[in-house]
Parts: C-alpha cells; structure tokens; sequence
C-alpha cells in the first residue's frame, strides 16, 4: 500500500508531467517516470478510453497462440500453481506474449469481471503504447521485473489495479514473454513481485531444459543440494565445450552476459575442461563436482547428456568448434538448419513426424524467411531425398506459359513448341518432392487442374489425350492468408484442404529468439574461409530492427558489409553497413504520409508502359525490394507485377 504522502507526490508529479511534459526529477521512480514519458509519446493521455483495435483477432491470437506453443505449454503449470498461492485474493494470473499480447489467464471469479472490463482477458494488448504504464507493458520496455500499484498506471481507468510482472527468458537471453499477477490493488502485497519473478524463473528452466535434452547442459549451484532446485544455474554447451545458452541464475554466477553465448568455452568461465567433466562423469555419474568461477566463487556442477550426446562427444577425437546451433543428434537436413529458436524448431519436429507420410505440407511466412530453404531440408530429411526436389514460383511464371511449364506438353501440341513435347515440371518431381512456392498466386484455372492431379495422380499433358502416372510428395508455401483468400473466391476451398495436410508457420527474422547465432551461420556460410563476428553494439541494434526482406535482407547487408572490410579487419562495424541501412538503424523510418510528394521531373515519362515502369521501380525502391510489399503497394498480385517488371 502506498502512503498518503507517496499518492500526494504522485498526483504532482502526473500534473507537472501533464502541463510541462516532464517529470520533476527525483518526485518518483526514475524507472516510472521513463514510463510515463513513453506513455506520453505513445499519444496516450491518463482520461483515454481504449478501443479494441489494438486487440488480435480470433485468427491472429490462434496463430500467436501456435507460435507460442512451448512457452504455453510449461508456463500452464506453473501458472497452476502460482494461481494456488493466490487464489481468493481477488487476483488474476496472466502470461502475455514478447509483444504484450495476453495469451492465457487464471482468475478469482469475484476479479475476473472487473479485470475483464480493462481488457484483462486473452487479445488484448497491454503494450505500454495501447496501455501506457502497467506491468506488463512496463516489464517488455525495461526488461526487468516491474510492479505497478494504482495511481501508478498512466490511464486513470486502470488505478484499481495493483500488477507485478517479471519477463522470461530464453537461454539465449531473449526475451519471450512475461509473467504477470494482476489484482484489486486494496489487496496488494510486497512479497507477489518476488513470487512472480520466481515462477518465471521456473518457467525459464523448464524451457531451457525441454528444448536442449539432445545438448550437453550443466547444472550448477554455490551447494550440491541446490543443483535441482530453481535456485540452479543451467549452461548448455556444444560438443566441443563451447557456453551456447544458459538461464540467468548461470550468466550470474559465472560473470557472463548474453552477447557471451557462442563465443566463450567452458574453461574460460571455470577451472575446468570439458573433457575432464566427461571423464568424471563417467567415473562417478551421480556426483556433483566442486569447481571454481573465475572470480574463485566455489561452485559444485553436474553434467547432464542423453545417450546420443554421448555417442556424438565420444566419437569426437579431433573436437572442433562448432556454432551455437546446439542441433540435435539426430542431424538430418533439418536440424542442420536449426539455429535455437523454438518456433522454427517446433515448425521443423512437426515436418519430421509427417515427412514420409503421405500429408502434404503448407508452409507459410513473410517473404524471405527460407520458406524454400525449409521445404528443401525436409525433402532431404526423408526417404525421398535421393528423388528429384522440384521448385516452382506460381508467381514468377508467365500466366500463358504456366500450363505448359506445369504439366508438360505433347510434341506438336502448339506454335512454338519443341519437336519432342516436353514432361513438364509435376513429371519431373516424379519420385521426389514437388515444391509450389507462391502457390495462392496460382490462377483459378490452373488450381483446378492441379486438384485434378493430385486427386488422381496422375498429369495429363497440353494436347495429349493420356494421363500419366505420378507420384511426389507435395510441399506448397505462401505469404498470403490462403483461408482469407478462399473466402474471397480467389483460391479455390478443395484445393486448400486438399493441401493443407499440415500448416506450418515459419517465424520472421524480427520474431526470432536466435539472431545471434543466425548471424554467425550466415556469416560462416558466406565466408567459410574467414571467421567473421559483428561487434556486439551492432549486433544488438541489428537484432532490433524490423527487416521486412527477412532472411534474405540480411543475407545481403552482411554480404556487403563483408565486401567493405579490409583484408586485416574480422569485426563487421558500423562504418561497414551500406549507408541506408545505417540510416534507418539509426533513425525511425518515415510515414507513408509523411512521404515528399514527388516532383513534376519524376513523372516525364508519357506513355502509359513507362510511367507503369516508372511506378514499379519506386514502389519496389521505397519497400527495399519486397516484392510482396511492393504488390500490395501498388494494388496488385504478385503474379502481375512480376509480369509487368519482365515486360
């Protein structure tokens, strides 16, 4: 409970806040004065009443729900149990996603229509920007544990309420959600911060020990009894002794940040090898190890490998370092491309169960997030991997030659065709992996042919009376909403369930937990020869920025950033980044609105196809190549525009 002196200093705080736009320096917490600035600047003022625009929709908050499925899954129990320890004290226990989206609650029936009635309830938004200063909000802006007790909140409807919040990490020291008790604040205690921030420590465990039982992980503690207990630091390490993730209680206890995972072995952090461990391991497995930090802190650690980790370390004579990726054992095409982050690491589990069977897959993402590249390692991870993989853009082929391209022709079957007809593209994934990327470009005409094949297996080719049999496995990938598109009547509904036997959603790259150690693939991918790194001040900026080209974006600027490097440097640096991507890291993007009108000399082209030219260039200079974002500027499909920029 705050004091009446305490209110009072908030009161006069908020109204010189109001009439002179800042906060009277020490009148209150530093950390809720930042918040109420950003409040502030979000447009936000404490009398404003919230709409629901800024809540997900029933689609989007089930694919927010998807994406978030292991952080749902080992946060409901301890959700569960939080709830126990709270319940009947007119609270609700909430999970919010890295963005502020509430994604499941547990209330006291007496608190959940109240707090239903500030949209605490799953949807809604509580970014400080819709919410202004409150716990959740506040915990994503500051990454820290927050409370936020009544007159505290920006929005004068949301002073009931008393909120504590403490953010979860991953192993990697991403953010991926935060933790949250909110209640009536008449009921407010000083102990539920502490016990919030306990419980997302649980739930950091849980995850970090789920996703890496393939890895190598040891588990440390100031005493042996502590190692089990929440209270225990967790490290997971590469084969060859390498610290490529770890939970915070670890990062203290050995001196590290998250900028140190992937680039600090084992014995730099302790006064010992990797291959020590292993050898007292398996001497005397059951026992804890005393060994010391390098600060001298004593520190008892237990090393944990499933058989498969065994089998990898054993038969490693010459150890190499390998990159933070951490993969499972079982390297197939698919785990050679996992980098840590768990949705893409869900999305790939998900591929293996159904790679083999006769399921289609539909993978969909923004443009350049390796759709591709993902259909490409799941042909290789199955049985089929010694069969043809066939890639066809739906988009990128012109609309009077995609019938013939698609399902071959007999020799003669029209002007211009070649003497001995052609297979066709559906012929030649005959044994293999038929890939369709941009598939809700198809034309409608075309989809019905195509549900005709793979209804009957078989191609009937342009001007030939016989089918021919054929058999692949189908993987198709879009940018689009198919299901929107469906209900538009611009894809036809049997062809959409005919290939949606499993939908996968792939991350963007600004929606990624592994940026880091993506980043050290990409560069050791474009030069094998030459170890690379970014600083870490730019890398931590690059990881905040937006990149609407995804993957492939990226792959660009760091292919040019490596171009500008000297022959003696290895650090990519600020100095090296093309000029407009150190603009817009450096300063916010302008408006649409904003945009200059152009001027009189832009629109000297006369005839219709060039100021069509001229349209299309700009369109796809200001969307930074985008294809997709460039269409959908100009108001057309991704098929047409590609056409017209091949005209």
């Amino acid at each position: 409970m705050r004091t009446p002196s305490a209110a009072l200093a908030l009161r006069q705080a908020r109204l010189h806040l109001l009439e002179h736009g800042q906060c009277l320096p020490g009148a209150i917490d530093e950390r809720l004065a930042r918040s109420w600035r950003r409040s502030m600047a979000a447009g936000l003022q404490p009398t404003t009443r919230m709409g629901t625009c800024d809540n997900a929709s029933g689609g989007r908050l089930r694919q927010i729900l998807a994406s978030n499925h292991e952080l749902l899954a080992h946060s409901r129990p301890v959700m569960e149990y939080l709830f126990e320890q709270v319940r009947h004290s007119q609270s609700v226990v909430v999970l919010a996603d890295q963005r502020g989206t509430l994604m499941h609650t547990l209330g006291d029936p007496n608190f959940v229509g109240r707090a239903e009635r500030v949209a605490l309830a799953c949807g809604a938004s509580w970014h400080e920007e819709h919410r202004g200063t409150n716990a959740i909000g506040t915990a994503l802006a500051e990454g820290s544990g927050v409370e936020i007790h009544g007159a505290e909140h920006f929005l004068e409807r949301n002073g009931f309420l008393t909120c504590a919040a403490a953010p979860i990490m991953s192993a990697t020291g991403t953010l991926m959600g935060i933790l949250d008790i909110s209640g009536d604040q008449r009921s407010g205690h000083p102990h539920t911060l502490g016990l919030v921030s306990t419980a997302a420590r649980m739930i950091e465990n849980r995850l970090l020990v789920a996703s890496h039982r393939r890895s190598l992980r040891l588990h440390l503690h100031s005493r042996p009894e502590g190692i089990g207990s929440v209270a225990e630091g967790i490290v997971v390490l590469s084969g060859d002794g390498w610290i490529v993730g770890a939970n915070r209680q670890a990062l203290s206890m050995l001196h590290l940040g998250p900028q140190d995972m992937g680039a600090t072995l084992l014995e730099r952090a302790l006064d010992v090898r990797l291959d020590d461990l292993l050898a007292r391991q398996k001497r005397r497995p059951q026992l804890a190890v005393q060994v010391h930090a390098t600060d001298g802190t004593a520190l008892f650690v237990q090393l944990y490998m499933d058989a498969g980790v065994q089998s990898v370390v054993a038969s490693d004579s010459a150890p190499q370092r390998v990159d933070a990726s951490h993969r499972p054992a079982a390297a197939d095409a698919l785990a050679k491309l996992d980098t840590g982050d768990l949705r893409w690491r869900s999305a790939a589990d998900k591929a293996r169960r159904v790679v083999d069977k006769p399921i289609a897959l539909l993978i969909q993402g923004e443009s350049g997030v390796g759709k591709e590249l993902f259909a490409r390692a799941t042909h290789d991870s199955g049985a089929r991997r010694a069969g043809p993989f066939v890639a066809i853009n739906c988009a990128a082929l012109p609309e009077h030659l995609i019938e013939a391209e698609l399902f071959g022709y007999a020799p003669g079957a029209f002007t211009g065709a070649k003497r001995e007809g052609s297979k066709g593209r559906l012929r030649e994934a005959h044994g293999g992996t038929l890939f369709l990327d941009e598939i809700g470009d198809m034309p409608l005409a075309l989809q019905t042919r195509l549900l005709r094949v793979l209804q009957e297996r078989s191609v009937t080719p342009v001007g030939a009376g016989t089918p021919v049999p054929v058999d692949f496995a189908l993987v198709c990938a879009t940018h689009c909403k198919l299901r929107e598109a469906v209900d538009a009547g611009q894809f036809r509904s049997d062809l959409y369930y005919r290939i949606n036997g499993l939908t996968l959603i792939l991350p963007a790259l600004r929606e990624r937990t592994d940026f880091q150690t993506l980043t050290e693939r990409l560069l050791s991918t474009l030069a094998p020869e030459r170890p690379l790194h970014v600083v870490p001040a730019l890398l931590a900026r690059l990881s905040q920025h937006p990149w609407p080209g995804n993957l492939r974006q990226y792959a660009s600027v760091l292919r040019t950033s490596m171009a500008m490097l000297d022959a003696h440097e290895d650090a990519i640096d600020w100095q090296h980044l093309p000029d407009d991507v150190t603009q817009d890291l450096q300063e916010p993007l302008p408006s649409v609105a904003s945009a200059p009108e152009p001027t009189q000399a832009a629109y000297e082209p006369q005839n219709l196809q060039a100021l069509s030219q001229l349209a299309i260039r700009q369109t796809l200079q200001n969307c930074r190549g985008n294809v997709s974002q460039a269409a959908r500027s100009l108001g057309i499909s991704r098929q047409t525009l590609y056409r017209k920029m091949n005209a």
